[in-house]
């Protein structure tokens, strides 16, 4: 009789242990499908913000190399500027403001003497400055080399001028004000060449011919490529430029260079020969808004070349292409020889 009874409370306790550990169990299974779940939606979202950190990277790099560009322009147009450049990379990059000192007090009669002087300085050097600048503008002058012409003075066509080949220069057109600009004359049947990326596949060479026509009274720019793909036209140079490397970004659909256009040095319209040239055609001289440039011609000076610029050269469209490449894949794709650390204050394309 004790034996089965003690036999029967082993059983009901075996069973309750097995219950609760049944329960206990299943409690510990939901966490973990829990905390793997937790998991997946973790490295999701960590996979998304490397995404976009690396989208930010290229983008400030992009910027970095814009204000390296607009730095170097405005040190060719402004030499005070490349001055001050140069000074404030020999001081380094502290600045020590001049704090005023309370010991010192100064009376208001010396106060306003002073700050009299020191708007007489202020002017003095605004003045000396605006000399100085005025008279390096007027004393520089673009040299070019000359060109070779045929018995009656004309220029023998094509010219090549680096990455740019000019076939005509067409006829300027001074009396109508829309041909013509301050920095810039637009003439009628203009036809330039230049070397850059296919759209179809940019990675490829292809020839686009830029050509300036007539129509309705208006200037129309175009660029053609040698591929098949219907011409870029537009109002301006710029216009036309700006389109072009829109579809260059979308053809690969990454942002591998920036779409500040610069139609003008596209078109060859702001090279010195061409320039030089264009001001030697008939009516040039006519042209109420543009600017003239003085040239002197010299065979010893040296070849005019165009900026290292991804919106200009093939090669440099290449190494941008590349470099946004890699920074989307460095695990898988090869390191391009260009690339630069961020620790590296270099041009990286």
């Amino acid at each position: 009789m004790n034996y089965d009874y003690t036999n029967s409370n082993f059983h009901t306790n075996n069973y309750i242990q097995r219950n609760n550990f049944d329960r206990s169990s299943g409690k510990y299974k939901q966490k973990v499908m829990l905390l793997k779940q937790m998991i997946r939606e973790y490295v999701h979202e960590n996979a998304a913000l490397v995404d976009e950190l690396e989208e930010v990277q290229i983008n400030t790099v992009i910027r970095k190399e814009e204000r390296k560009f607009l730095l170097r322009k405005l040190c060719e147009y402004e030499p005070q500027v490349a001055l001050e450049v140069q000074n404030a990379a020999k001081d380094g990059p502290s600045y020590r403001p001049v704090l005023p000192n309370p010991s010192s007090s100064m009376t208001s009669t010396e106060s306003k003497k002073n700050r009299k002087r020191g708007h007489m300085n202020s002017s003095e050097r605004r003045s000396s400055s605006m000399k100085s600048r005025k008279s390096s503008s007027k004393s520089r002058k673009k040299v070019v080399q000359p060109v070779p012409v045929d018995h009656n003075g004309k220029p023998v066509f094509p010219i090549e001028l680096g990455r740019l080949t000019v076939h005509s220069l067409g006829e300027v057109v001074h009396n109508r004000l829309d041909f013509h600009s301050e920095n810039a004359i637009y003439p009628v049947g203009y036809v330039s060449t230049r070397v850059y990326g296919s759209l179809k596949d940019p990675t490829q060479k292809c020839i686009y011919t830029c050509k300036i026509s007539d129509m309705n009274d208006l200037p129309r720019f175009e660029i053609a490529s040698d591929d098949r793909n219907p011409p870029i036209t537009g109002d301006t140079p710029d216009v036309c430029h700006s389109l072009l490397l829109q579809n260059i970004n979308d053809a690969l659909s990454l942002n591998v260079v920036s779409t500040r256009p610069r139609g003008h040095d596209f078109f060859g319209l702001t090279h010195p020969m061409v320039q030089h040239l264009i001001q030697s055609s008939p009516g040039a001289r006519r042209c109420a808004n543009y600017k003239w440039i003085k040239f002197e011609v010299s065979r010893n000076c040296e070849l005019y070349t165009d900026d290292n610029d991804a919106g200009l050269s093939y090669e440099y469209l290449q190494r941008s292409i590349n470099f946004c490449k890699y920074k989307m894949a460095p695990d898988v794709l090869q390191r391009p020889d260009d690339f630069m650390d961020s620790k590296d204050n270099l041009v990286i394309f």
